[in-house]
């Protein structure tokens, strides 16, 4: 695999104040995430604005750049040979960090909710969880 497309992971260090690791520590188990994958879900989200060429917040187009696994998997191979497993390793981590990112948009528009008692997402007005 080359070099830009690595997809072992590995460890990133920051210092923040202790406030700050408390409410993204709170915020983490409200979410049922660990604080890496915290971290990293808000990193990613936060990146998104940064990135040139990307799609209007508001677009209707459900895939405003096309097929997007289709265009993943291009990339992937036009620098590499990939197997089986390591292809579905890089893809289900970018499907993983886009529902990760969907699910906290959702909550920040108070649109869904995690329930703790019933397991799961729901969506605010209860249709879903029981209630």
């Amino acid at each position: 695999m080359s070099d830009s497309a690595d997809t072992s992971k590995t460890s990133v260090k920051t210092y923040v104040p202790a406030y700050q690791k408390d409410e993204w520590e709170s915020h983490a188990d409200e979410l049922d995430m660990s604080q890496s994958e915290f971290v990293r879900t808000m990193v990613q989200a936060g990146r998104q604005g940064f990135e040139s060429g990307s799609a209007e917040p508001d677009s209707s187009d459900p895939d405003p750049g096309g097929n997007g696994l289709e265009t993943r998997v291009l990339k992937l191979l036009s620098s590499d040979t990939y197997s089986w497993d390591e292809l579905l390793e890089a893809v289900a981590d970018d499907i993983e960090s886009r529902l990760d990112e969907l699910l906290e948009e959702l909550q920040s528009a108070n649109r869904i909710r995690y329930s703790g008692r019933h397991g799961g997402y729901t969506t605010v007005d209860g249709g879903g969880d029981g209630d």
